[in-house]
């Protein structure tokens, strides 16, 4: 199975987006992933109906990698369960790398014993990587890891800056002795990588300031399926709604959205559509002011964009977020600070704001609120930016970038 390629990841990441470019293009030797609704005791699932299931179990149906093979793909199905539920006693971000740590370790380490299948690549995300890399390496394979997000230092030190900042958000201070652990197994991974996937020059330049090879580091932005598209009808009666999405928590900027949520008053209306942890004191004085919806599925996603007029995402630290994709998808200009790592263009699609500065966020939310014109306009550019971030646009790229080390394997291999 020369030029092929091993995928292993995490939970339904990009919608199983890398797998699923490479079974396209016949490249894709097996699929390893903790949990998914086709394979193993979860298929059963899929037989009940919808209304029966409880929100975790409908979360878990829509973990389809669809167009990969069932026998392409091998699951953990036991340590997603526990996975879970130890994800699920998790209360702050002490306890939240203390998971990754020991979900990335064990995970890599299943892949790692579970073999390669004659492949010429690995392709890992970081933190969850190492042992596979390792194990990889060991056959003469190369190898491709993906730096989702910033590096775990430069993560602490921004989340370390809320902390001090929101400590009623953040409880206690805790030490997070957790987090070198981490940011080491990612410099491990860096060293054995052959190339380092960054979704944005954000991740990239951090990459290389935390020591990374710049030489290796090569910029692939993201891209969605369709199913967010929607031609929006201006909508010019009642306040600004604002559609916020991800964890609410720290690192997203979310008390910079609860203050602008007040700076703006009865012009707009916020919510926030995600988990969090947060204590329930500082749910109940968030909630004054935003709309806390709580996880919702995937498949009732489109529903909050479709509520929307606008997106907001002032993240302190991101890789690229897929919710800005899928805003512009469905034709909502988006507000966002320049370490989301997003697509967005200051002025076009939107407007980019410094991090942790509400008042900005308010500026830029009156100016759309004022302005249907604007928005108008903004809303159309945000649709035609999206045309350039689709799954088939974003397997360009992804392919691209792996081609130098598909290339060689193949030729190596017509040598006699």
């Amino acid at each position: 199975m020369g030029g092929t390629v091993v995928v292993s990841q995490l939970g339904a990441r990009m919608h199983y987006a890398v797998p699923r470019i490479l079974a396209a293009q016949g490249r894709l030797a097996h699929f390893y992933t903790d949990i998914c609704a086709t394979d193993s005791w979860p298929r059963v699932i899929n037989s009940v109906p919808r209304s029966m299931l409880l929100p975790s179990l409908k979360r878990l149906i829509g973990r389809v990698p669809k167009g990969v093979a069932p026998d392409l793909t091998s699951t953990f199905p036991a340590f997603g369960v526990i996975s879970a539920i130890r994800r699920l006693r998790v209360t702050n971000v002490v306890e939240q790398t203390r998971h990754a740590v020991w979900a990335g370790t064990h995970f890599s380490q299943l892949v790692a014993s579970s073999g390669f299948h004659g492949a010429a690549g690995l392709y890992a995300f970081s933190g969850d990587a190492l042992e596979q890399m390792q194990a990889a390496k060991a056959e003469g394979m190369w190898t491709a890891v993906e730096q989702m997000i910033a590096p775990r230092e430069v993560v602490e030190e921004l989340v370390q800056q809320e902390q001090r900042s929101f400590p009623d958000w953040a409880g206690k201070y805790e030490v997070n002795r957790y987090a070198q652990t981490f940011a080491a197994r990612e410099k491990a991974e860096w060293a054995l990588a052959d190339i380092i996937i960054c979704p944005s020059e954000f991740v990239r330049s951090n990459v290389v300031a935390s020591g990374g090879p710049s030489e290796r580091c090569v910029v692939v932005p993201y891209g969605i399926d369709a199913e967010f598209e929607d031609r929006k009808t201006l909508r010019t009666d009642g306040p600004l709604r604002v559609l916020t999405v991800g964890e609410v928590g720290l690192r997203k900027g979310s008390p910079y959205v609860a203050e602008a949520a007040r700076l703006v008053g009865p012009s707009a209306q916020f919510r926030m559509a995600g988990p969090t942890i947060l204590s329930a004191d500082i749910r109940h004085k968030l909630a004054a002011v935003v709309e806390l919806r709580g996880i919702i599925p995937r498949s009732e996603m489109i529903k909050e964009y479709q509520w929307a007029d606008v997106f907001l995402l002032p993240s302190i630290c991101e890789g690229s977020a897929t919710a800005i994709y899928e805003a512009l998808a469905a034709g909502l200009p988006v507000i966002c600070t320049e370490n989301a790592g997003s697509v967005v263009r200051d002025g076009i699609e939107g407007f980019i704001v410094p991090i942790r500065d509400s008042e900005a966020i308010a500026d830029a939310l009156l100016r759309l609120a004022k302005n249907p014109a604007l928005r108008a306009r903004m809303s159309s550019q945000a649709q035609e930016r999206a045309s350039e971030f689709t799954v088939e646009r974003y397997g360009h790229r992804l392919m691209d970038a792996l081609a130098p080390r598909l290339q060689k394997q193949f030729a190596a291999e017509q040598q006699p």
